[in-house]
């Protein structure tokens, strides 16, 4: 019997590794001569980077580069057994690196996910998965640009200074000076929005008050990546403007389609880099889950996603989470075979938090347990 195991981390709880281990604990007591393989697995936002390092058997890599407000950072990246390189732009500028005063998308720059490229570029990667969630920024990833060799410059022939309120006073980019190893590099994006760069769905309308935007700070920065774009456009590059995806991030989106980039689902990304595909070949059972699941699954969520690759070569799937939110119930309808959830008894939020390998390990037991009796049945 072959088991496959495949679900995302359970946030705050436990990394899509520890899941799946405990998961693989508890069918282990119950079916200990069935043949399991663990594929952490992630939607291309946190732990995209992790579970494919756990998937592949990568390792890490570090670098000190400048962090949303030029802070110096440690950002961690995997590097895969392939070469490739997986990374996620928040280790150099996620939201989480500043403090909630801190906040200001006109300041904050996405230069060290410039300088992250840069070193694994150096480090031989020519094929880099790079997952675009958690920004703090707000500048149409001109900082990257400007790391990776490009010159942004003001109607002086000064360079501008980093964030997106700088952008309105853009005159002339210089690309002459790009990386070269850009050239030979294959860069998959995980983005799971679709959003424009500007306007009212665009980057500074709907992310930018989380980052620290009021309304007329939204106005600015909308004004100020519009005028980007178009200096941009006027001087010969592909308009993106309108790409689906270019408003992810805060606009890198859009910088990272003027390189080449595929912009493209996170779980479908992380599913292929893994390979969960060939995982699932002459798989009896998958197990998939993360912490809630709800009528929003569907949305581009790991179990979502394993549930339709899983599908297509005929697997049974159930999936596991820790609670079960609105619309769960209808999610059978999509092809679940069940779905359970792992919380044995209320208790503060930080002791549920703690139990969360226990839990599923014990749910996984009794699941495993049903199974078994309907197989011989």
């Amino acid at each position: 019997m072959k088991i496959v195991i495949a679900l995302d981390s359970f946030k705050e709880s436990l990394t899509a590794a520890a899941a799946c281990d405990a998961v693989a604990r508890g069918f282990r007591a119950v079916l200990p001569q069935a043949a399991y393989h663990c594929v952490p697995m992630a939607d291309g936002g946190e732990g995209t980077t992790a579970a494919l390092v756990a998937a592949r058997g990568g390792e890490w890599r570090e670098v000190l580069v400048q962090g949303p407000l030029a802070r110096p950072v440690t950002a961690r990246y995997g590097r895969l057994p392939d070469g490739s390189a997986v990374m996620e732009m928040a280790e150099a500028a996620g939201l989480h690196l500043l403090a909630p005063a801190e906040r200001d998308p006109r300041l904050t720059s996405t230069f060290g996910v410039g300088e992250m490229l840069r070193h694994a570029l150096a480090g031989g990667a020519r094929h880099i998965i790079l997952g675009i969630g958690g920004s703090a920024t707000n500048d149409g990833g001109a900082g990257m640009l400007q790391a990776l060799g490009v010159r942004l410059l003001d109607e002086k022939g000064s360079e501008l200074p980093r964030g997106g309120a700088a952008l309105s006073r853009l005159a002339r980019a210089d690309f002459s000076d790009l990386l070269p190893d850009l050239r030979d590099c294959t860069l998959q994006v995980a983005c799971d929005v679709n959003n424009p760069l500007c306007g009212e769905r665009g980057a500074s309308a709907i992310f930018g008050p989380q980052k620290g935007a009021d309304a007329a700070t939204v106005a600015e920065l909308d004004a100020a990546l519009a005028h980007y774009a178009a200096v941009l456009t006027a001087a010969g590059l592909p308009d993106k403007r309108e790409t689906s995806g270019t408003g992810a991030a805060g606009g890198l989106g859009y910088a990272l389609a003027l390189l080449g980039a595929e912009l493209t689902s996170g779980i479908s990304l992380v599913m292929q880099a893994a390979g969960l595909a060939e995982a699932l070949r002459n798989a009896d059972l998958v197990i998939t889950g993360e912490g809630r699941i709800d009528g929003q699954t569907r949305l581009g969520k790991v179990p979502f996603g394993v549930l339709q690759l899983a599908r297509a070569q005929g697997v049974p799937v159930i999936a596991l989470a820790g609670v079960l939110g609105a619309g769960a119930e209808t999610l059978t309808d999509d092809g679940f075979t069940a779905i359970f959830p792992s919380i044995a008894t209320l208790a503060p939020l930080a002791d549920i938090l703690a139990q969360g390998a226990a839990n599923l390990e014990r749910t996984a037991r009794q699941i495993a347990a049903v199974w078994q009796l309907g197989r011989r049945g």
